[in-house]
């Protein structure tokens, strides 16, 4: 990594957003997670639909993104 190239490039980030639940029941893995800079999103049901998003999102996208 070159000096100037961050650590926690923008063009790599995602937000994700957990379904409201009662209180006290056990987590539900649902929700929705989207990429900021494509604006792709999907909504999933499990760890491993969100980790697949995240993963595929994070090896196809190459390096900082162009200015």
């Amino acid at each position: 990594m070159s000096q100037g190239t961050p650590s926690l490039p923008a063009n790599r980030a995602c937000v994700v957003q957990l379904r409201a639940q009662p209180a006290g029941t056990p987590l539900r893995w649902e929700g929705r997670v989207e990429h900021i800079v494509s604006g792709e999103a999907i909504h999933f049901h499990s760890p491993e639909e969100l980790l697949a998003f995240m993963t595929r999102i994070v090896t196809t996208t190459q390096g900082p993104p162009s200015q």
